[in-house]
């Protein structure tokens, strides 16, 4: 609740201090609010042009409007109208820098006329901003109930940034990218090379690829190309490869899917492992507090009891990997309660007491859980479920492919989500990304490969702290 201070209830002297945290949603909502989309105050760009990514400075009006939110909200408070503002302004401001916004009275004049001295300096005292500001201060108390402010939702992916970073940080992985012959697949494995991310091998029509490379106006200098016009050949070259030791990760291109798995799926010369395989989308929804994992939706049609438990500990792994500290799993049906006619809610009961006596490690699970109350807590609550999952869960498990496939593909058309594609439980990570994902969508499907390749090499997830400025 925010409550005022009348003119006659205001002496001089009277001061009012906040502190603030300069993120990059305060840039971005700035940006929009006013119009000023100067590069040099926006997050990850190149605004010199040079290749480099340069921290970006608060606008200095962002940081004169700090000094407005302590004399609406606080001093004098609701009710109070600007009259002029003078400022003088000393440095930068840059991400992560914590500010000390302060006013003090300096005089009441007549007409309800207040004057301020402002000030905006860092956490260390180092001055930002001064000046003088004129008010009109209220004549009546009023309250007012700060939550009625509608939220804003910055559509920005900040998981697959963090991601991306600290995959930039490991030793690239040497990939088999199957029949990259358009500008998408070829663009993502060009981009995730130049990011330090893989080495790619292609394997497809040449002709093919190079046309695709000269439509991107690419050059694929040094990069090594297997002519193989056949795209399930090509597919059988690059798991072929992983039995050589030639490749740690194999990466899908401009074919099929059923092309691809039916090569690393075979029982002789495929890429089965003594779990099995599954895919996992990762998700990251823009206002989710972590990425959203989900998982099966591409290889497990109508799982049963025991694929079940692999899907789960699969896609368990897949969050440890990206520093999940104890994935939270929810087993999703469409109620949160057992129903012998919902045969998914029965699986979900089952999967739980599973995991309790320990044949599902690493994570919390729990279900069934309904959609709403597996991913929001107040929709938990209301229905009265009492766990450490509902509401809170970082994976969901669905019933089926079908199931799977349709939330994926909501999260990304409707909410904004960006999504990267892993298949778990083979002898190494492959890339199963849509064949209509950007560029985008590509990298990030290396980063995932190359955080899950890191963990099961080392048993620990290479996602640890903090990178760069806060978010």
């Amino acid at each position: 609740m925010a409550s005022n201070k009348t003119y006659d209830q205001i002496s001089v002297g009277d001061s009012a201090t906040v502190t603030r945290v300069c993120t990059a949603n305060d840039l971005y909502i700035f940006a929009h609010a006013s119009g000023n989309t100067n590069p040099l105050h926006l997050p990850n760009t190149d605004w010199t042009g040079d290749g480099k990514i340069d921290p970006p400075f608060a606008p200095s009006m962002w940081i004169g409007a700090l000094i407005s939110a302590v004399l609406g909200n606080i001093l004098p408070g609701p009710g109070t109208v600007y009259r002029s503002q003078s400022f003088t302004f000393h440095n930068r401001v840059i991400l992560g820098d914590t500010l000390t916004v302060s006013v003090t009275v300096l005089a009441k004049e007549a007409d309800r006329l207040v004057r301020l001295a402002t000030r905006v300096s860092r956490a260390d005292g180092t001055p930002v901003a001064d000046g003088l500001a004129e008010v009109t201060a209220p004549d009546q108390t009023i309250t007012f109930d700060m939550t009625d402010l509608p939220a804003l939702l910055v559509e920005r992916h900040q998981h697959f940034d963090r991601l991306i970073g600290y995959a930039r940080l490991l030793p690239s992985l040497t990939t088999a990218v199957i029949a990259p012959d358009d500008a998408n697949s070829l663009g993502g494995a060009l981009l995730a090379a130049r990011e330090g991310l893989i080495r790619p091998v292609l394997i497809g029509a040449r002709s093919r690829i190079e046309a695709a490379a000269a439509a991107l106006h690419e050059t694929l200098d040094g990069i090594e190309i297997i002519d193989i016009a056949d795209e399930s050949e090509a597919a059988a070259r690059g798991v072929a490869m992983v039995h050589e030791g030639r490749v740690g990760a194999v990466m899908k291109g401009h074919l099929h899917t059923d092309h691809l798995l039916h090569h690393v799926v075979k029982r002789d010369g495929g890429l089965r492992t003594s779990r099995r395989i599954s895919h996992v989308f990762v998700m990251d929804v823009p206002g989710r507090k972590t990425p959203v994992i989900i998982s099966d939706a591409a290889i497990n049609i109508a799982p049963d009891l025991m694929t079940k438990v692999d899907i789960i500990q699969n896609a368990i792994n897949v969050g440890l990997a990206i520093g999940m500290d104890l994935p939270k799993v929810g087993i999703l049906s469409a109620i949160e309660t057992v129903n012998p006619a919902i045969p998914s809610s029965l699986d979900a009961a089952v999967l739980s007491k599973m995991a309790e006596r320990g044949q599902i490690t690493g994570g919390l699970v729990d279900g069934p859980l309904a959609m709403d109350n597996a991913i929001d807590l107040q929709a938990a609550r209301t229905k009265g479920i009492t766990s450490l999952v509902a509401g809170q869960a970082e994976v969901l498990i669905v019933p089926n492919l079908e199931s799977g496939n349709m939330l994926a593909k909501e999260l990304t058309f409707i909410a904004h989500a960006e999504a990267a594609g892993l298949v778990i439980g083979a002898k190494v990570p492959v890339m199963l990304t849509s064949r209509s994902d950007d560029d985008r969508a590509r990298l990030a499907s290396c980063a995932l490969a190359l955080l899950y390749d890191h963990w099961l090499r080392t048993g620990k997830t290479a996602v640890t702290g903090e990178l760069g400025a806060a978010e």
